[in-house]
């Protein structure tokens, strides 16, 4: 090449050398879905198969992976490959492709033959200083894209969607020749059940066309599969594009990731029910947690025939304990009582909450009267021969009752609290069945 003489450069030789330099040679054809190579060598020994393969299969490697790693995409998005890969004319990119797990930027070169739905692929890797340029820059762009898993244009009255552009995938959709109403009955697919009546509402052309002025946005959040398979929290966005003409009905969508900030705000949130749920001294339900339980459990479990007894337990005397003791000591009472019930009865399928001042109230799942009776008791003895800081010994009065399907919460209540009186009045430190 010292001595190179363009003069001297003929067709023969230019082509010659372009077939002992390129990358790879494919002969694609998407009617019969089937590719064969006529060249390969360095990476596309094996990122195109000997023998050749399918055509989708090839699409895959090259676009339909995800942006990091040779994943393909989730299978809810499979479809959208079989529609990929047509071209009207000349086509070239570049685009990062997977192999063995490492990056490498390869151009691709496309070019329609005589015979329709056929082409000739030509791929060349770059070097690795045009490979690093690459990479950077596209690491720039999808840094200010990041949260956005796909968007694109669509035209209502050609029925069309271009520009499309997939964050999580390694490059582009290609040439996607898909129809509106097509894409939007193949997406839905990746939309949660719960939110699939709802995206097809605001999808629907007729809907768009009249909710949608130009130049309004609207979106709405809910669960969608990624390109991984995996479910996260999206943000739904549909915005027409302004214009001075009305029947121009373009818009842009778009699915922005919000699932980072969902959870966030889903754990915030849980946070303060936790906190409005239960009792600010004892750390276990409250009165009004314990209320809405009980009516749960008349709701859902009795009236389907399964046993449930709920009771009711008051801590002997407490009165003595603070006049003698003060109230410091008193709450550390409450509190180890509270922790004893409640470390008893979620070993039993229980659950306990405060009902106020010394009175505590369990529903006990799965306990019918006998059942019940032995679980009030064994919290009786446990209680009794529990030795607690400064008081030493206590005791407890309990009452119980099994609630039954002609039960509101009402006359289930006033049942247990008659036991708990006559428990009381018969010494005290025993158990009362209503």
């Amino acid at each position: 090449m010292d001595n190179f003489n363009v003069n001297e450069m003929t067709l023969e030789k230019a082509i010659d050398f372009f077939k002992d330099n390129v990358g790879a040679l494919v002969i694609a054809d998407s009617k019969t879905n089937s590719y064969k190579p006529v060249v390969r060598r360095g990476i596309f020994n094996k990122l195109v198969a000997e023998s050749g393969g399918k055509y989708h299969d090839l699409l895959e490697k090259l676009w339909y992976h995800l942006s990091k790693t040779s994943d393909t995409v989730s299978e809810k998005y499979q479809s959208f490959v079989m529609t990929s890969g047509s071209f009207s004319g000349k086509y070239s990119r570049k685009v990062e492709v997977m192999v063995e797990d490492i990056a490498y930027i390869v151009q691709v070169s496309i070019y329609p033959l005589k015979e329709k739905e056929t082409y000739l692929f030509i791929l060349d890797e770059l070097d690795d200083s045009q490979s690093m340029e690459e990479t950077l820059t596209t690491q720039k762009v999808k840094t200010f894209q990041n949260t956005y898993l796909f968007s694109m244009y669509i035209d209502l009255v050609k029925d069309t969607i271009h520009g499309i552009s997939v964050t999580e995938l390694s490059d582009d959709v290609i040439n996607q020749e898909l129809k509106y109403t097509q894409w939007r009955m193949m997406i839905v697919n990746a939309i949660n059940s719960d939110y699939r009546d709802q995206f097809l509402e605001w999808s629907d052309p007729d809907y768009l066309k009249e909710k949608f002025d130009p130049g309004q946005t609207a979106s709405f959040d809910c669960l969608m599969t990624n390109l991984e398979g995996i479910e996260i929290w999206v943000k739904l966005i549909f915005s027409r594009v302004g214009t001075s003409n009305p029947d121009d009905y373009r818009y842009i969508y778009m699915v922005q990731n919000i699932n980072e900030e969902a959870q966030e705000l889903r754990n915030t949130l849980a946070q303060y029910a936790d906190r409005a749920s239960k009792d600010p001294l004892t750390a276990i339900y409250n009165h009004g947690r314990m209320e809405t339980e009980i009516n749960n459990a008349l709701i859902d479990k009795v009236a389907k025939g399964e046993a449930v007894s709920i009771m009711i337990m008051d801590i002997d005397f407490f009165k003595h304990v603070n006049d003698n003791y003060g109230h410091a000591v008193g709450d550390d009472t409450l509190r180890h009582f509270a922790a004893l019930l409640s470390d008893y009865l979620n070993k039993n399928n229980g659950v306990v909450g405060r009902w106020g001042g010394e009175e505590f109230v369990a529903v006990c799942y799965g306990a019918d009267r006998e059942k019940a009776a032995a679980i009030a008791e064994d919290i009786r003895q446990k209680v009794a021969a529990e030795n607690f800081a400064v008081v030493g010994n206590i005791t407890c009065s309990i009452g119980v009752t099994t609630l039954n399907t002609s039960d509101d919460f009402e006359r289930a209540y006033r049942r247990m609290d008659n036991a708990l009186y006559e428990a009381k009045s018969s010494g005290r430190n025993c158990v009362r069945l209503a």
